[in-house]
C-alpha cells in the first residue's frame, strides 16, 4: 500500500512532502538530513517490519526485520527528492548487506522507501546511476512504505541532544 505523505499546507504555501531513509543507525543518518536547508523535521523509528508497534528491545532483536528508518518532511520548493537521495547515497554504503560501520544485523540495512509512483522512479534511476560509482554491486532495497513507527522519545535527535554531529 502506497502512502501519499503529502502534508496539508495552507491555503498558497508549499504541500510538505515525506521521504523515508534506512541506512544504518537512525542517530547518524537523522542528523545528515536534519540540517540540510528545506528539511522541516526529522523523527527516527522502524519501518519495513512485520511486527506491530515494535520498540528499540524488540527490533535489535533481529526478529521484527524492521529496519531503523528516517522520516523526512521537506519543501520541495527548497530541496528537491534527488537532492535527498544524493545525501542518502553518499553518507552510507549502500554495498554492505545489514551492516554500517561497527552496527550489524537487519536494522541497519539500506532501503528507500517510497511513498509514491514519483519517488519510486526517482530512487531507481538514483540507484542505477549510483550503481556505476562502486565496485560492489549496491543492496539497497526499494520498497513501498508501509507502516513507521516512531521511535521512543530518547532517540529523537539523539545526537543534537548530546552535542555530537555523527556517530562513528
Amino acid at each position: 500500500m502506497l502512502f501519499n505523505l503529502a502534508v496539508n499546507a495552507k491555503e498558497g504555501e508549499p504541500k510538505m512532502e515525506k521521504a523515508v531513509f534506512a541506512a544504518g543507525c537512525f542517530w547518524g543518518v537523522e542528523e545528515h538530513f536534519r540540517t540540510l536547508k528545506g528539511v522541516i523535521s526529522t523523527r527516527v523509528g522502524y519501518c519495513g517490519g512485520d511486527y506491530p508497534d515494535p520498540d528499540y528491545q524488540t527490533v535489535c532483536t533481529g526478529r521484527t526485520n524492521h529496519a531503523e528508518s528516517v522520516e523526512i518532511e521537506y519543501n520541495p520548493n527548497l530541496i528537491s527528492y534527488n537532492e535527498l537521495l544524493k545525501v542518502f547515497w553518499t553518507t552510507h554504503d549502500p554495498t554492505t548487506p545489514n551492516r554500517q560501520g561497527p552496527d550489524f544485523g537487519t536494522q541497519y540495512r539500506s532501503i528507500i522507501f517510497y511513498t509514491n509512483k514519483d519517488q519510486e522512479k526517482l530512487a531507481n534511476e538514483s540507484k542505477l546511476k549510483m550503481a556505476k560509482s562502486f565496485q560492489s554491486p549496491i543492496v539497497t532495497s526499494i520498497l513501498p512504505l508501509s507502516d513507521f513507527y516512531q521511535a521512543e522519545e530518547y532517540h529523537q535527535k539523539y545526537l543534537f541532544k548530546h552535542g555530537q554531529n555523527m556517530c562513528h
